[in-house]
């Protein structure tokens, strides 16, 4: 039996090469192949996703070497967020138009040069370009690393399995960002937050090309350049105008005008495309409720779990004061019960089924939200937030491997790398929406109770209460769109 990793078709074209029936994959000569190649690609996927988190308390550090104030110090993170959210779409589908092999490879050698370009960084200006261009590449790597996955593991159980994996990457690299963040920066600097990237992603590029050696996608047709045009510019502007209202305010005038010109180019998109014979997004995808609902659940996941990762560093730093190091280091009980679950998750979803498994996942995820609303001022780790993050990364980690699951199961090979972008791309969308929402959520409330005299620890965690509520609130609702999921294995 032949391997899809090495196999060479009798045509070139795009489509699934269904492998004879003589064997198992699992029992296949080089089925093992897969796996490693598996293994590169979650690391990949893994570095895109750290990154997001991981220069969030190396901040204050690299402010005070580059000379970036608090206002600059955003960008940081917008200018990473902008591209990645922008292009995920177009990326998704470049890979499928022009090889998902061929795209990740150039999107993980852009994400390498750009995060040593980051590391080496000697002005504010020079940081800020290297971020967009991480951004820019992630936007790349990211749907076609997922694309990848989807064909390497054909057979229902071995997916399952692979997109567990692939989906608990997702949780596990936003947990670990702060872990790891906290760690190196205290003892390296900040510069080792951008450096560590670089040996890992030349390990991938180094590997992938000897574990998976041909595209099974090869060019056709035309690149839908309007579509491409209208929805990355739609979703930078939604990106930046979300991100604009957590640092201006709903009504400042930068904030309305983005939000605006995303509205108008989102409804330009959705004009060219009714019209294009070959459209950037066939809107005829949606029309598959498992893929929908998916990505209704990974946008309100993303934006609970975004909000919780900020409103909970912060929270330790200036309520518990923790410094760096030891903000990192709390996160382990959650980052590693993610990791235990991610693991189980999909044997759990083989005998009870993925709408199951997933409403189950949301109300953990909820619980342990409403539970860390309710922890004191004086907070102790053991006591009052042990209990809480344990539940956290119950919910977590099965809710990022059954929502990618939902989101991929049943797509063709030539639409994997879109159902890979949009995947992502409800992720990012999420997490800026649920950031921009949640922080000024807690900034009111948090500015009421200071208002009222309230001493200024009591009105921060008060403030942080109401945003971790509203992240339950959130994945409640993304349980409820998962209940309207057909039951199935």
């Amino acid at each position: 039996m032949t391997s899809p990793v090495t196999a060479r078709p009798a045509v070139q074209r795009p489509g699934p090469l269904v492998p004879p029936p003589a064997a198992p994959p699992d029992t296949a000569p080089r089925s093992t192949r897969r796996w490693w190649a598996l293994t590169v690609l979650a690391l990949a996927q893994f570095l895109v996703v750290l990154d997001a988190s991981i220069v969030n308390i190396a901040l204050p550090s690299l402010g005070s070497a580059l000379g970036l104030g608090t206002a600059a110090l955003s960008w940081v993170i917008t200018a990473y967020v902008l591209p990645f959210g922008g292009l995920l779409l177009l990326g998704g589908r470049l890979a499928d138009r022009y090889g998902h092999r061929r795209l990740f490879l150039a999107g993980t050698l852009g994400f390498v040069v750009a995060s040593a370009l980051a590391g080496l960084a000697v002005t504010g200006e020079m940081l800020l370009g290297a971020r967009a261009l991480q951004g820019a590449s992630a936007a790349l790597l990211a749907p076609a690393s997922l694309a990848l996955v989807t064909q390497l593991f054909r057979t229902p159980g071995d997916r399952t399995r692979a997109l567990g994996i692939w989906g608990a990457v997702a949780g596990i690299g936003s947990a670990a960002g702060v872990l790891l963040g906290g760690v190196l920066t205290a003892s390296l600097g900040w510069e080792s937050v951008f450096f560590v990237n670089v040996p890992v992603g030349a390990v991938v590029l180094v590997a992938l090309p000897m574990l998976v050696t041909r595209d099974t996608v090869v060019p056709t047709g035309r690149l839908d350049v309007p579509g491409a045009v209208t929805i990355t510019g739609g979703l930078v502007a939604a990106v930046a105008g979300l991100t604009s209202v957590e640092q201006l305010g709903a009504t400042h005038a930068v904030t309305v005008g983005l939000l605006a010109a995303a509205a108008v180019l989102v409804t330009a998109f959705v004009v060219v495309e009714r019209r294009a014979a070959e459209p950037l997004v066939p809107f005829a995808v949606f029309r598959d409720r498992d893929l929908t609902a998916g990505n209704v659940v990974m946008l309100l996941v993303g934006a609970a779990m975004t909000a919780l990762f900020f409103a909970l560093s912060v929270f330790m730093q200036a309520v518990l004061g923790y410094d760096a190091l030891a903000a990192g280091l709390s996160q382990l009980p959650l980052a590693g019960t993610l990791v235990v679950v991610a693991g189980l998750v999909p044997g759990v979803i083989a005998k009870v089924g993925v709408r199951t498994t997933l409403i189950g996942s949301l109300l953990s995820l909820a619980g342990g939200l409403v539970w860390l609303a309710a922890v004191p001022t004086d907070a102790q780790l053991v006591a009052d937030l042990l209990g809480p993050s344990l539940l956290l990364g119950v919910g977590l980690g099965g809710a990022f491997v059954a929502t990618t699951q939902l989101a991929l199961h049943g797509v063709p090979e030539a639409e994997s790398g879109l159902a890979g972008g949009l995947v992502n791309t409800a992720q990012q969308i999420g997490g800026a929406l649920g950031l921009a929402v949640l922080a000024t959520v807690a900034t009111a409330r948090t500015d009421a109770l200071l208002g009222a005299g309230t001493p200024q620890p009591e009105a921060l965690t008060g403030g942080f209460a109401w945003a971790f509520l509203g992240a339950a609130v959130l994945a409640v609702l993304a349980a409820a769109v998962a209940a309207l999921v057909r039951p199935r294995g």
